[in-house]
């Protein structure tokens, strides 16, 4: 098939988001429900009318991300039954946004994947005391002088420096100790990086800092039950595609230590054939990242219901 579902990460939160499908459409107030009764938490309140400061917290963003993304599935299902398993060729998710992917595709129960993922956003912010680490983007430079720039300013601060996100072409994000990465911020300046720029983030993500998440994920996926996805996933570790609930479980844990490959991704499943891509969930960020990769990939937004409605009438024709 020439269309793959995506589904976006850490970032593409709002306050308000999913309100207006709660509103609309009983089966995402279902959504909501059950996975606020699977946390003992009212997340959906955080969402629709919550401060940002704690929609931002990671351990309640994740699972609301989740939550947004599962809700459009829902409706998609249940209104106009419109299956992934009839559409897609690949899914892909950004970070979080894989297990977002994953539990579209049946392989996570929605309440066993909004526990993990509020257990990976805990892990997360456990891993690394506040302002010991940071992240930051850099744009205007090839992913390969990017890289060059980060093991200069990891040899230099004798700190931990490395690529965290390749997420477009001009679009890499760095991850790490503070000062290292304040010193590849430095070095892409002086290399002529249109832009460079410390990230405002909680915690230094896809890098070897977070190996004490990657344990506690470890233990916790490894309880997990995992069913092959009813279409293959492409994983961030490795952009190509599995459906192996074994390597699904193993790439999962080494996905919060490692590179978001979402450039690499995005090429692989167009040199398999796909030039649609369908972002299902808050934002626009993934359909943005896929203009600046590719021109040629088609990309439509499923996060309101007017984009739902427009999606499925797309798809019906």
């Amino acid at each position: 098939m020439s269309m793959a579902f995506v589904f976006p990460g850490q970032g593409s939160q709002h306050v308000g988001m999913g309100k207006d499908l709660a509103d609309s459409h009983p089966e995402a107030r279902d959504v909501f429900d059950e996975i606020d009764e699977s946390l003992g938490q009212n997340l959906s309140k955080i969402m629709f009318e919550g401060s940002e400061g704690d929609l931002n917290m990671t351990e309640n963003t994740q699972p609301a991300l989740m939550a947004v993304s599962m809700a459009v599935i829902k409706i998609l299902e249940k209104c106009h039954g419109i299956h992934i398993k009839d559409q897609c060729g690949f899914i892909a998710g950004h970070s979080l946004g894989e297990y977002s992917a994953l539990t579209a595709a049946g392989a996570f129960s929605i309440s066993d994947c909004a526990k993990l993922l509020k257990l990976r956003g805990q892990a997360m912010q456990r891993a690394v005391p506040v302002r010991v680490g940071s992240m930051a983007a850099i744009l205007g430079l090839d992913f390969n002088d990017v890289k060059t720039i980060t093991n200069h300013a990891a040899a230099q601060t004798s700190e931990i420096c490395q690529t965290a996100n390749d997420n477009s072409t001009g679009q890499v994000v760095v991850s790490g100790h503070k000062s290292a990465v304040e010193a590849a911020v430095a070095l892409a300046s002086e290399q002529g990086a249109k832009r460079a720029v410390m990230l405002p983030v909680s915690a230094p993500f896809h890098c070897a800092l977070m190996q004490p998440a990657a344990d506690e994920m470890a233990e916790a996926l490894a309880e997990a039950t995992i069913n092959a996805p009813v279409v293959p996933i492409v994983s961030n570790v490795t952009a190509t595609a599995t459906s192996s609930p074994d390597e699904i479980r193993t790439l999962l844990v080494d996905q919060i230590t490692g590179m978001v490959r979402w450039r690499e991704s995005v090429l692989w499943m167009r040199d398999q054939g796909i030039n649609q891509m369908i972002e299902i969930g808050a934002g626009k960020v993934l359909c943005g990242l896929a203009r600046r990769i590719d021109r040629d990939i088609a990309c439509m937004n499923a996060s309101t219901p007017e984009e739902i409605e427009a999606l499925a009438e797309t798809l019906k024709r």
